[in-house]
């Protein structure tokens, strides 16, 4: 298996897994069980942990596919770009989470810190999305915007 496939086969995990998360945190806020809230919060952590993999694997992604006709080298760029601050995002969250699955070990997790992960992880699975909205736009032209396709066409005619 090569770092290609790897990207591929791991791509789709990080962008379920934060709505997983956030389900589970809203399952917990409002059954108020904080047992579902540290396995919310250990899954983000996991989820964090793939997101680097699925980042570091991009770039061999990018050099199987750039010189394929039909592929936009400024939607790689984007992608990559938005990418990173999906991967800085999820790494900073999920070493939250560990140090709030640490800090409470023994304790009850307080409900506003889980209403509060939850704010923030509905704002990292936007960035998932867009990410993957983006990372899938580079193969499949039928999800591309009619701007999306207009530079493709105007970036293929420049070369």
């Amino acid at each position: 298996m090569s770092f290609v496939h790897l990207h591929l086969l791991l791509n789709h995990v990080p962008v379920v897994g934060v709505v997983f998360v956030v389900l589970l945190l809203a399952v917990a806020l409002w059954k108020r069980h904080s047992d579902i809230g540290k396995l919310a919060l250990a899954l983000l952590a996991g989820i964090a942990a793939i997101t680097a993999i699925v980042f570091l694997t991009g770039e061999p992604a990018e050099e199987a596919v750039e010189n394929v006709a039909g592929v936009s080298e400024a939607l790689i760029h984007q992608h990559e770009d938005v990418a990173l601050v999906a991967l800085i995002s999820t790494g900073v969250v999920g070493a939250l989470a560990l140090g709030l699955l640490w800090w409470y070990r023994r304790q009850t997790l307080p409900r506003r810190l889980v209403g509060a992960s939850l704010v923030v992880m509905l704002g990292v699975s936007g960035l998932m999305a867009w990410t993957a909205n983006l990372g899938g736009q580079i193969r499949h032209s039928e999800i591309r915007s009619a701007g999306a396709v207009i530079g493709s066409e105007a970036e293929r005619d420049d070369h």
